[in-house]
């Protein structure tokens, strides 16, 4: 019996904490963005989200931001506390953060909280979703498929010679592996020689691009996660090499890129917090189809055009926007 009593006690005081807590939120949308590490890239989406988030009035936020700082574990980790806090909304912000935030979520069975994503570029590849037009799984968001053509294109206008690229990249990030691919295949069709080198960490960044340098014309980089975050030292090797980079993201050319005609970081940001507003207010994840942004920025990185050599005409500044390395 005593133990029936105690038992029916401790309970009633579970249900009553659980109670105040909700009431502690009581009007409020508790929203986690989660980022797979700290990154300029990554970091001007999130800045955006939180703005166009702030901006309306609908309802009252508690944002909670959290950094995986590169490491899957520490994700898996954040996505369980996050899920045992029963969060009204996850955003992840790029795949290995989306994929990540789907195991948790399965492994959990919390598959009613929503999940929109941001900067997935691949999600049918990557897992996150089988069919853009109707999500399912509870997981929809915004993609920021580069245009591999249309960069590499952009090579070959600005240097006819162009001979041979490399390939710098991690391969275990899916966006970067499927983009690499297109690259592969669409060089080929131009008789573009390529050769290629893998990182697993952004400490391996330089000694990879170092070896590329030598035998290759340009580098093209898509929009990878762990290049970027070492964007500083890879720019200074090819600068050193006199070689442009040309990048899957606009924040990769002002940190030391030479050019791109790739995703406008702050648009997309804003574009996934819409979607999460109109989520938020009622619509369901399988009406809401996967958007992929078609609008792109093509910048030239002044800085780096002056220290590889490279001559801007006057044709292609009214073409293209200018700017400065990030300080």
């Amino acid at each position: 019996m005593k133990k029936k009593l105690l038992s029916f006690l401790m309970a009633s005081l579970m249900l009553l904490s659980f109670s105040a807590c909700k009431d502690n939120n009581s009007g409020k949308k508790v929203i986690a963005i989660v980022q797979i590490m700290d990154h300029p890239s990554l970091n001007e989406i999130r800045d955006s989200i939180i703005s166009e988030l702030k901006a309306d009035k609908t309802f009252e936020y508690e944002i909670i931001q959290k950094d995986g700082n590169a490491n899957q574990n520490q994700l898996a980790s954040i996505y369980s506390d996050l899920l045992s806090r029963g969060v009204d909304m996850i955003i992840p912000i790029a795949t290995p953060t989306a994929q990540a935030a789907l195991s948790a979520m399965e492994a959990a069975d919390k598959k009613e909280i929503p999940v929109v994503f941001s900067a997935v570029s691949t999600p049918v590849e990557s897992g996150v979703v089988t069919n853009l037009e109707k999500p399912e799984g509870n997981f929809t968001g915004v993609s920021d498929a580069i245009p591999v053509e249309k960069i590499i294109d952009l090579a070959i206008e600005l240097d006819p010679e162009l001979e041979t690229f490399g390939f710098l990249y991690n391969p275990s990030e899916t966006n970067s592996l499927t983009a690499v691919n297109k690259a592969k295949e669409y060089c080929k069709s131009k008789s573009i020689e390529y050769k290629e080198a893998t990182v697993a960490t952004g400490a391996d960044v330089q000694q990879a691009a170092a070896s590329l340098a030598k035998d290759v014309d340009a580098f093209f980089t898509p929009d990878d996660n762990t290049v970027a975050s070492a964007m500083a030292i890879y720019a200074q090797t090819a600068r050193e090499n006199k070689k442009p980079i040309y990048c899957g993201a606009d924040s990769m050319v002002k940190d030391g890129g030479f050019a791109t005609i790739g995703v406008n970081y702050t648009e997309l940001g804003k574009k996934t917090a819409q979607m999460a507003l109109k989520i938020l207010g009622g619509a369901k994840i399988e009406d809401t189809p996967v958007e992929v942004i078609t609008e792109y920025s093509h910048i030239i990185n002044e800085n780096t055009a002056e220290q590889i050599g490279f001559d801007i005409s006057d044709e292609i500044k009214a073409k293209f926007t200018l700017v400065q390395d990030t300080e």
